[in-house]
């Protein structure tokens, strides 16, 4: 099943502060690799994989030009 990165966390019930918490980072770039502007680097991957349990070849990225 592929979800997007922001479904994988409200399927979670997480607010976007509390995921930004839980994975290290400021909500601004959880907003932007929820809008596709940013993407993580690996080892963001493998935080959200573990926050979300959602393997990364299920997640959907938007594209860049998604706003």
């Amino acid at each position: 099943m592929h979800i997007t990165l922001k479904a994988a966390r409200v399927n979670m019930g997480m607010p976007q502060k509390k995921a930004a918490e839980l994975l290290g980072i400021s909500v601004d770039t959880l907003k932007n690799y929820e809008r596709g502007k940013t993407f993580p680097d690996v080892l963001t991957l493998k935080k959200i994989e573990k926050a979300y349990g959602v393997r990364y070849e299920n997640i959907i990225f938007l594209p860049r030009n998604n706003t």
